[in-house]
């Protein structure tokens, strides 16, 4: 039961800092972040990280992307795949390299410093989406640009890491899978990705209407989500990118608006706010102020590296300024791709103990970050959300 009064406490607090973060013009992930910052480690220390609460979250982040990719429009995505790998490139070869060089002036040996580039030339847009859904632009040519752009920036971050891992022969960090049957995993992956999108979706929505059982299309559908989840994590991807295809296959079927109608409240209900406070969880303070100009100065170009690069990559693919600038904002987060990439890093001994801690408050610092400057991106393009 102790897990429930902290579900219920976690609910009850993120549901009336989001509204007055709402009220005062704050994204209200935002909020949801900072309520797990003030009652996690950091400030009160009244809820810690669980095993439990790390299942509730990473569903969480499963259904956030489920969701993206039903409200996603397939031919944009398409039409967009281009410029979303060129923004996908900039928005990780810039990281790699300003990062690894800052970290190496910091005084790191040269494969720490390049490591710590890699963790953060990591994309998570699940933040992203959410304020991109606020303001009705998952649809648009930058959302489209956006989500592409994270698809390939986390395929192309798992191939860096196991390149590292690889080159650390997996020392500390157990028996690890090698990096040629890694890829080869990943293309039939992707090969079955393709046949799930044109046939067995919509086939299995198909026979949903046959069912007798209760929400039998909701359900085939969570199977769908949860079960891509599960495979591309199987095969070294995130379980958010197999949970969006999931959903772009279902919006590939006349079931697209009943499933969205039945997601979002799951989502939003329960699994999606857990997710948002367990990134403020991650939040420690206990060495702040003797790390506090390396946090500062990696956070300026956590945001930098990604808002330059990615804007950058959209700019020399055609769009004008404004759009560049909200594709740019759009994959400044890091979120739940850094901090899995910090930590099997550290395992693999890859990131020392002692920047670990600065590395993660970095991390969620940039997370933080990155709505308020989404959200500004979208203000000068949109003007002010509408109530």
């Amino acid at each position: 039961m102790e897990f429930i009064a902290t579900l219920v406490i976690i609910l009850l607090v993120t549901q009336i800092v989001s509204h007055f973060s709402m009220r005062v013009g704050i994204p209200d992930v935002i909020g949801q972040i900072i309520v797990g910052i003030v009652l996690g480690p950091a400030v009160l220390g009244w809820i810690s990280q669980t095993h439990m609460i790390n299942e509730f979250q990473e569903i969480g982040v499963i259904i956030l992307m489920f969701i993206a990719g039903l409200e996603s429009d397939l031919s944009l995505l398409k039409k967009y795949l281009k410029p979303a790998i060129v923004v996908a490139f900039m928005g990780m070869a810039l990281p790699i390299i300003v990062m690894g060089i800052a970290s190496d002036l910091y005084g790191m040996q040269w494969f720490e410093s390049l490591f710590i580039g890699v963790i953060f030339s990591a994309t998570s847009v699940s933040i992203s989406v959410a304020v991109l859904r606020d303001y009705n632009q998952l649809g648009s040519k930058e959302g489209a640009t956006i989500l592409g752009a994270a698809v390939a920036d986390d395929i192309g971050g798992v191939f860096l890491l196991s390149i590292l891992i690889s080159m650390m022969n997996g020392k500390g960090g157990g028996q690890q899978m090698s990096l040629p049957l890694v890829i080869l995993l990943q293309i039939v992956f992707f090969g079955g990705t393709y046949l799930l999108v044109r046939w067995l979706a919509p086939y299995l929505m198909e026979v949903s209407n046959d069912l007798l059982t209760t929400a039998a299309p909701s359900v085939i559908a969570m199977i769908l989500c949860l079960g891509m989840a599960a495979l591309a994590d199987a095969v070294h991807l995130s379980g958010a990118v197999g949970s969006f295809f999931a959903g772009i296959a279902i919006a590939n079927t006349q079931k697209r608006e009943t499933i969205n109608r039945s997601f979002v409240p799951i989502g939003y209900a329960l699994f999606i706010p857990v997710f948002f406070v367990n990134v403020g969880l991650s939040m420690r303070f206990d060495h702040f102020l003797d790390s506090l100009w390396f946090i500062i100065l990696m956070t300026i170009l956590a945001c930098l590296t990604k808002l330059l690069g990615c804007g950058g990559g959209a700019k020399l693919t055609g769009f004008d300024w404004n759009s560049s600038y909200i594709i740019g904002s759009g994959m400044i987060a890091r979120g739940e791709m850094s901090l899995i990439t910090a930590q099997i890093g550290f395992q693999s001994h890859l990131l020392s103990e002692k920047y670990y801690s600065d590395v993660i408050t970095v991390i969620v610092l940039a997370t933080i970050l990155a709505p308020f400057i989404l959200k500004h991106s979208l203000h000068r393009m949109h003007g002010p959300q509408e109530d």
